[in-house]
């Protein structure tokens, strides 16, 4: 019989060219689900993405460290304990210019990939 629950204990590990972990539990890469995605990931110090505008709305809890966002021309820092959601269609860029990793969970409704992401060149 069908269990009713899932426990993930072999997430996808993402392969990076920048240092940052991404540890994707649930999600496109780890089951085949574009509905949600549950990344567990550590962001190195100087740190930073391109800007983009994802086609999906995007949750990140901080669980140590800080991160910085700038959301339409705001920059807003995000400490240990904290959590944001950022609307699909938000141009926002993701960086870590502080000198500690920062170790955050991101949910991403529907899940993320690079077809919806529209990072910037």
């Amino acid at each position: 019989m069908k269990k009713p629950y899932t426990i993930q204990k072999k997430p996808f590990i993402v392969p990076t060219t920048d240092g940052k972990i991404i540890k994707e539990h649930f999600g496109n890469a780890t089951n085949g689900n574009s509905k949600i995605s549950i990344a567990h990931m550590v962001a190195p110090p100087s740190w930073s993405e391109p800007f983009q505008t994802p086609e999906f709305d995007e949750y990140t809890f901080i669980i140590r460290g800080k991160k910085q966002f700038i959301i339409d021309n705001e920059t807003v820092v995000l400490e240990a304990g904290q959590s944001i959601k950022i609307e699909k269609n938000t141009r926002v860029q993701y960086s870590n210019p502080f000198s500690e990793a920062c170790e955050y969970i991101a949910i991403c409704t529907p899940a993320f990939s690079m077809e919806l992401v529209n990072r910037e060149d």
